[in-house]
């Protein structure tokens, strides 16, 4: 088996655990402060476990809601309401042997389109059919080799 399989499929594994994080949607107070106020917790008890300023806490939930914090920001203050942060990527196709498909099909279409319209150029054109195996043909072939153009 390559080598570039074999990482594949051990990444969609890890990823495998992710899949059901990806239909929880934040709360839009943030997770910090959601987390905070459902532990009773207040800001200056935060703040003191963080050994910051209550505003310097009360910033920090506003970076997390925004979008604006550090990963280290986030661990630290999760950390301080005794949670751990689980961090992963997910892909939006659903799966790594997703998004490749997808990429190299987009892929095999432009390289295909554009030895099609020379072909149509030189008065060569080719059926709807050829051009069809051709597309799956190239497809099969840029999954097989992932050329680094496929992320162009």
């Amino acid at each position: 088996m390559n080598k570039k399989k074999l990482q594949i499929e051990q990444l969609e594994r890890k990823l495998k655990g992710f899949a059901s994080a990806q239909k929880v949607s934040a709360p839009s107070t943030g997770w910090l402060k959601a987390v905070r106020v459902s532990l009773g917790m207040s800001l200056e008890q935060l703040a003191g476990k963080l050994g910051i300023t209550r505003q310097s806490a009360r910033e920090i939930e506003t970076r997390e809601r925004e979008g604006n914090i550090t990963l280290k920001n986030l661990r630290e203050a999760a950390d301080a309401l005794d949670m751990q942060i689980i961090y992963g990527l997910v892909p939006k196709d659903g799966s790594i042997e997703d998004l490749i498909d997808r990429k190299a099909r987009d892929l095999a279409i432009r390289i295909v389109s554009r030895t099609s319209n020379t072909m149509n150029l030189e008065d060569q054109g080719n059926t709807e059919e050829r051009l069809k195996k051709a597309v799956e043909e190239r497809t099969a072939i840029i999954k097989n080799e992932l050329p680094k153009i496929l992320w162009d």
